[in-house]
């Protein structure tokens, strides 16, 4: 694991990377959309996977949007490394509160890990139809990071207890053992497709 401070429009990050295998687990917002970053590291440890995430160790937490958070050293070396992003959101939407929105610009590789999710953690709904997703949680811009791997990638927007098994912030957060196991058996499948078309 290799730690480093980087600073984006004004706001100051901790970024931890360890380069692992093909797929990369990302987690731009850590401290802001909380269990995020401790899912990632949870997932990557367990399958191999390249991980990324950003976390605020001081100030007040601020969210800047992905399309805007620069190229800094960590997150070119991982969008050299990784073939294809996960890229790991929360969402707070109070009449969808068990839905797990899958975007980006990887459509099969997002329906692959919805599946998994659909089996590992039935208590949630992932929605891979882009009609049927919120403009703002589609994650198709291509100055998102989470398309700038060489395939592209999977945004995943999750609720709250999709990403925390704590109601009220703790640190760290925990994230449930379902969702959990449901993106490694997600993360396994796409490595076993690893160059293929997914």
């Amino acid at each position: 694991m290799h730690t480093e401070r980087v600073t984006i429009e004004g706001t100051t990050f901790l970024t931890t990377l360890h380069l692992g295998g093909p797929i990369g687990l990302l987690a731009l917002h850590g401290a802001v959309e909380g269990g995020t970053a401790e899912l990632a590291t949870a997932v990557a440890t367990r399958t191999g996977a390249t991980l990324l995430t950003f976390t605020q160790p001081t100030g007040p937490p601020t969210h800047i949007p992905s399309t805007r958070m620069s190229p800094c050293t960590p997150l070119t070396t991982f969008l050299t490394h990784a073939t294809l992003t996960i890229s790991l959101h929360g969402h707070n939407r109070r009449t969808t509160p068990r839905t797990i929105y899958a975007g980006g610009s990887n459509r099969p590789a997002a329906r692959l890990v919805a599946a998994a999710l659909s089996h590992w953690a039935p208590a949630f709904v992932p929605i891979t139809t882009l009609s049927e997703i919120p403009h703002p949680l589609r994650g198709l811009h291509p100055d998102n990071p989470v398309n700038q791997a060489r395939y592209g990638g999977v945004q995943l927007e999750l609720p709250v207890q999709a990403r925390t098994t704590h109601p009220v912030p703790t640190d760290p957060e925990v994230p449930p053992q379902s969702v959990v196991d449901g993106l490694v058996a997600g993360v396994r499948k796409l490595m076993e497709r690893e160059g293929a078309r997914w």
